[in-house]
């Protein structure tokens, strides 16, 4: 029954209409029995019958032209002993909700206009929600989305072309209280009405994608991190006028629990402002600091003191990089290194949980072979070999012999080979 409903709820023309076919045997063998028992009906035969019609297997072709809801819904009307489906309503909203799960998110945006059940189904199950796919008029739709959607906790709304606008994102900060994922990359209409009314809005934030958006101010961003205090994930890539090193002493002051975070071609920060935010969040593990042209070695002496559990950084273009940074990121290595924690072994989630395991130090031209050697030993899953490249030095013609344990592995391994020849 769940496939036959995923069917039909096909509310646009494509340009080019396609047959397709759905079949749902798998789908519907794992989980017939559960879902009926979650129905509320006390007839026995009733949900025994329900049952047996959710368990057959449901084959529909749609062609060129798609059917109406209703139309198709008078072709799969059913009625059964002591119980009668005439319309959407009298289907439980367990098995509305279930349906919801199984269809994609133009589906379900469709059948949010059906009816009250499914604009019930839709508010009590519904927790992710992608529209990236809204090439025209994403702001009407999140407009008349907002309220029939708050329970959801993930919210994709990337887009190729700016049509998100400030009261577009204060409708989701209205209603979706318990918002934890929010994506609004490449959003350059929002300005700061937005971060203050999520700072207001969506307290519960974990991930904020922002990447890209240059209209914010560092003010809103510092505003939004006293109220978001649960922030892990937080990109900031291009927004050149959002990112100061006011903003991470911000971040480090308030988002004690960061994680990731993306500060690509934030040109304005300088050491001052990554000292800060490697004091205020030790628990870092990816930074980005690609095109920061300002920092120097103080800021990679800082994270390798305080951020423990670093696992990448990117100081792409970070042309002011020399050797004193690389030496502190390898004796960094060695201090918290557990004894016999990276030996060589069949068992490679020990390389997983703790060390560098990306760096990228592209055009930073000042650096020397015996220093950047010196990370790639300290850090075994630090690779240069061909098809892994999680060390990249792309542009430093003088680091060409630096080396990783593979290559060098692989070299004792060719040696005897010949010497037996």
């Amino acid at each position: 029954m769940a496939g036959s409903f995923a069917c039909v709820f096909t509310s646009e023309k494509r340009k080019r209409k396609k047959h397709f076919l759905i079949k749902i045997q798998r789908k519907q063998s794992k989980n017939p029995e559960t879902e009926t028992k979650k129905l509320n009906s006390k007839d026995q035969e009733t949900r025994f019958t329900l049952k047996s019609f959710i368990k057959k297997e449901m084959v529909m072709v749609v062609g060129e032209t798609s059917m109406e809801l209703d139309q198709c819904f008078q072709m799969m009307m059913m009625k059964m002993e002591g119980v009668s489906i005439k319309e959407w309503k009298d289907i439980p909203v367990e098995l509305l909700m279930r349906i919801l799960s199984l269809v994609d998110d133009r589906n379900v945006i469709a059948a949010s206009g059906v009816c009250c059940g499914w604009r019930d189904a839709i508010s009590l199950g519904l927790t992710r929600l992608r529209l990236s796919w809204c090439n025209n008029n994403m702001n009407s739709l999140v407009l008349s989305l907002a309220p029939k959607i708050v329970k959801l906790q993930t919210l994709i709304l990337r887009q190729d072309k700016p049509q998100l606008e400030d009261n577009a994102v204060e409708a989701i900060a209205n209603h979706c209280h318990e918002l934890q994922e929010l994506d609004l990359s490449k959003s350059l209409r929002l300005t700061d009405r937005s971060l203050y009314a999520l700072a207001h809005g969506c307290p519960n934030l974990t991930k904020l994608n922002l990447s890209g958006c240059t209209s914010f101010s560092d003010k809103a961003i510092a505003y939004l991190t006293r109220s978001c205090r649960n922030l892990k994930v937080l990109n900031l890539c291009g927004c050149v006028n959002a990112v100061s090193d006011y903003t991470l002493e911000a971040i480090g002051n308030n988002c004690n629990q960061m994680q990731s975070l993306n500060l690509g071609w934030c040109e304005k920060i300088s050491d001052d402002g990554v000292m800060s935010l490697a004091y205020g969040c030790p628990d870092l593990r990816t930074l980005d600091l690609c095109g920061c042209v300002l920092i120097t070695d103080e800021s990679v002496v800082a994270l390798a003191d305080w951020c423990v559990h670093l696992r990448s950084l990117g100081l792409y273009y970070c042309r002011n990089i020399t050797d004193r940074a690389m030496y502190s990121l390898a004796q960094s290595g060695v201090k918290n290194k557990q004894p016999g924690q990276w030996k060589s072994s069949a068992k490679k989630s020990k390389y997983d949980e703790e060390g560098l395991r990306s760096l990228n130090i592209s055009q930073c031209t000042a650096l020397t072979p015996s220093a950047v050697q010196a990370v790639c030993d300290t850090f075994p899953a630090l690779h240069t070999c061909s098809g892994r490249h999680s060390l990249v030095m792309s542009g430093c013609l003088n680091l060409t012999s630096v080396h990783c344990a593979c290559i060098l592995q692989a070299h004792r391994a060719v040696v005897p080979h010949s010497a037996a020849h």
